[in-house]
């Protein structure tokens, strides 16, 4: 008798988890560099065709899914969003690279942006005072 294992739908699939947990890699090695270079290679991706929407979101979920529950160090939204492009280049196409701030209270804030929209944007309980987008890479 053959079993059937469950498996949810939002599961990202093994080429996902494993372009992700390279772009991870790849986010955890320049988040030891100043933000200056961070930004010099996001800027070097700006030539690649733009990627869609539907497929930086299942980026960003295969993203959030690899992440280590022992890693010592910070892995917050700025790791993950640069998590996210670093993998989004790996599939030969770009997003942009967002970093923002708002007020009352203060924050900062780092997110993906597509030509249809913001991925990985969440303003949870912030909905009268968004974010401001400050610096947008390429």
């Amino acid at each position: 008798m053959t079993q059937m294992a469950f498996i949810p739908l939002n599961t990202p699939t093994r080429p996902e988890r494993a372009l992700a947990a390279l772009g991870l890699a790849i986010s955890l090695l320049l988040g030891r560099l100043p933000l200056r270079h961070r930004i010099t290679a996001v800027r070097a991706l700006r030539r690649l065709p733009a990627a869609r929407r539907g497929r930086v979101q299942r980026l960003d979920a295969a993203v959030r899914f690899v992440i280590p529950t022992w890693w010592p160090g910070r892995i917050a939204c700025m790791e993950i969003s640069l998590a996210v492009v670093a993998a989004t280049a790996l599939t030969g196409r770009r997003t942009s690279w967002v970093l923002g701030a708002r007020r009352l209270p203060d924050a900062a804030h780092a997110w993906v942006d597509t030509a249809e929209g913001p991925v990985g944007h969440d303003i949870g309980d912030g909905a009268d005072r968004p974010y401001t987008r400050v610096l947008s890479v390429p």
